[in-house]
């Protein structure tokens, strides 16, 4: 396998005010920084980008359906315009809090319930890309990493190492049994098998343990051999 091939990023969900945001970015290689829909401040915003500035950590728009209460994670019905403009106004506020910070949005990547929306649902997939620009896209197989490529934007595949799938290869609901890892060593070890499948691993930002979990993917990864570093 040459050197290119033994390459993987770490992300991560930062910036959503209930994570260890300056433990993450000591780890991570791409940070996808909510912009202020589900989670976040222009102030939490800037400082993130600028600590990932310093760490060479490539900064992502963390997208979401406008839904502070929720979190982003209920499923919500969003006209196409609506959503498009939407979208466009998060990458925007990302983009100025980039910019103070010393560095860009370099990708978009939806969070929640619009990520597993738009992985079938045509029409709320289009919006979104209409409302991000050329910015690559990070996220799973489906509607919009396909429409994304159909258009000559750079598509990048991720997968979940404390996450469990199901048979039909998509993340278990996370009231299922098995739906959540929470044991470092067993995140590490999915993450592993992952690794030679996709381009990027994601750690969720917000469950408990994520640092100690990003500290035993990252030594894991390197132990077998994998370089570490942003997909952009």
């Amino acid at each position: 396998m040459t050197s290119a091939a033994r390459s993987v990023d770490l992300n991560a969900d930062l910036g959503e005010e209930v994570t260890d945001d300056a433990g993450l970015l000591a780890v991570v290689t791409s940070a996808n920084v909510a912009c202020g829909y589900h989670a976040g401040t222009p102030a939490i915003m800037r400082e993130v980008c600028a600590r990932a500035a310093e760490l060479g950590v490539a900064v992502g728009a963390q997208v979401s359906y406008d839904d502070r209460p929720g979190f982003g994670r209920r499923p919500l019905d969003v006209a196409s315009d609506v959503l498009r403009e939407q979208v466009a106004d998060q990458v925007g506020r990302l983009g100025d809090a980039a910019r103070a910070g010393g560095t860009t949005v370099r990708y978009l990547k939806p969070h929640g319930a619009l990520y597993h929306r738009v992985i079938d649902d045509e029409e709320q997939a289009a919006a979104v890309l209409a409302g991000s620009g050329s910015l690559p896209v990070l996220g799973m197989p489906g509607a919009l990493l396909t429409q994304a490529s159909d258009a000559g934007r750079r598509v990048v595949l991720e997968g979940f190492p404390d996450r469990g799938y199901g048979d039909d290869g998509r993340l278990l609901p996370r009231d299922a049994a098995g739906a959540v890892l929470d044991d470092a060593d067993a995140v590490a070890a999915h993450a592993l098998d992952l690794a030679g499948r996709v381009a990027s691993l994601c750690l969720h930002g917000d469950t408990p343990g994520a640092v100690g979990h990003a500290h035993a993917v990252r030594t894991t990864l390197t132990d077998a051999g994998w370089t570490l570093a942003p997909f952009v």
